[in-house]
C-alpha cells in the first residue's frame, strides 16, 4: 500500500483496490507511519494532474495517496453526477485501505468532495485543507460550467493547456508559473494514468453545477482543523468563497496569494508545501 522506495510523485507506481464495487487507481508512498494524506483531485484531473512540487514535498514528512475517482483514469465504472457520490466513493476507498483517520487535501472539485466527507464522516477526518474551492451554493459557482468552455476554447485557439488560463492570472508572474506547472506535469514518462474522456467531464461539471445550486451547508458544526488556501484572482471558483469558508468554520487558517488565480498553490508550491507541513504538524 505504501511504496515507501520512490521518493518521487514521477516514478511511483499506480496501484489499485476495490471498494464500493470499484477498482480505484491510486498511487502511494512518503514517509509513511502516522496519519496518511488523500489528496483529492481537481475537475477532468487523473493520476498524472497532480503537482509533483506538492506531492513530493508533502511525502517528505508524510504518507501521501492520490486516486482517480470513479469512472475516471484508470479507476473502473462510470464517473457520478453528484458531488456526494464522489464522497461516499472516497469514503469507501480510504476504509478499504485500512485507514480509520486520515487527512484531506482538496483542489478545487476536491475541495467539495472534502467538504461532503466531513459532513458525511467526520470521525474519519483529523485535519482538512480546501485550496481554490468554495462552500455548497457558493458565490458565483454556478459559472464554473461556462468559464471552463471559455478557457478550453481560448487553449484551441493559442495552442495552449487550457489550465494555463484556468489556473494562472494573465500576469508576468501568472504566464511564467504557468508554463513552469504545465513542464512539471510531464514529468512522468512511463505509466502515464488515461485522460479522461470529454463525457466525464461533463458528468463532473454537472455534479459541481448542481452542488452550486444547492442549500449551504453548516460549517459551524464542524470543529476540524481546517485551512483554507487560495490565490487573489480566482476565476472559477471567485475568491470571496475562500473567505467565506474561513469565517464559517469555527477553527480555520486562510492564506491568499497575490498576484494568483485559481491554481495559487501551483504558482506557490514551495511556500504552499511549508504551510501544509505546518499546519498537518501542529
Amino acid at each position: 500500500m505504501n511504496s515507501q522506495s520512490d521518493n518521487k510523485y514521477s516514478s511511483v507506481p499506480t496501484q489499485f483496490v476495490e471498494a464500493n464495487g470499484i477498482r480505484f487507481a491510486y498511487r502511494s508512498y512518503g514517509s509513511g507511519g502516522g496519519i496518511p494524506v488523500i489528496y483529492l483531485n481537481h475537475l477532468a484531473a487523473v493520476l498524472d494532474n497532480c503537482d509533483p512540487r506538492i506531492m513530493d514535498g508533502i511525502a517528505s514528512r508524510h504518507q501521501i495517496i492520490s486516486l482517480d475517482y470513479r469512472g475516471v483514469g484508470s479507476s473502473s465504472g462510470t464517473a457520478p453526477d453528484t458531488i456526494v457520490a464522489m464522497a461516499e466513493d472516497v469514503i469507501a476507498f480510504v476504509k478499504a485501505l485500512g485507514f480509520s483517520k486520515v487527512d484531506l487535501l482538496g483542489f478545487s472539485l476536491g475541495g467539495m468532495v472534502s467538504q461532503e466527507i466531513l459532513l458525511k464522516e467526520p470521525l474519519l477526518v483529523r485535519k482538512v485543507i480546501l485550496a481554490g474551492t468554495g462552500p455548497r451554493g457558493g458565490y458565483k459557482m454556478n459559472n464554473v460550467t461556462k468559464i471552463t468552455y471559455i478557457d478550453i476554447l481560448r487553449g484551441y485557439l493559442t495552442f495552449r493547456d487550457p489550465k494555463f488560463y484556468l489556473f494562472f492570472t494573465q500576469t508576468h508572474n501568472g504566464k511564467n508559473a504557468a508554463r513552469k506547472f504545465l513542464k512539471r506535469l510531464l514529468e512522468r514518462t512511463e505509466n502515464r494514468d488515461k485522460e479522461i474522456s470529454i463525457k466525464t467531464m461533463n458528468t463532473q461539471l454537472k455534479a459541481i453545477y448542481a452542488w452550486s445550486q444547492e442549500s449551504a451547508m453548516d460549517l459551524s458544526s464542524m470543529e476540524h482543523p481546517v485551512l483554507v488556501v487560495n490565490g487573489d484572482d480566482d476565476r472559477m471558483v471567485p475568491t470571496k468563497n475562500s473567505y467565506d469558508m474561513a469565517e464559517r468554520f469555527p477553527n480555520a487558517e486562510l492564506i491568499i496569494y497575490k498576484d494568483a488565480g485559481h491554481g495559487g498553490i501551483f504558482q506557490n508550491h514551495e511556500a504552499f508545501v511549508k504551510s501544509t507541513l505546518d499546519f498537518l504538524n501542529k
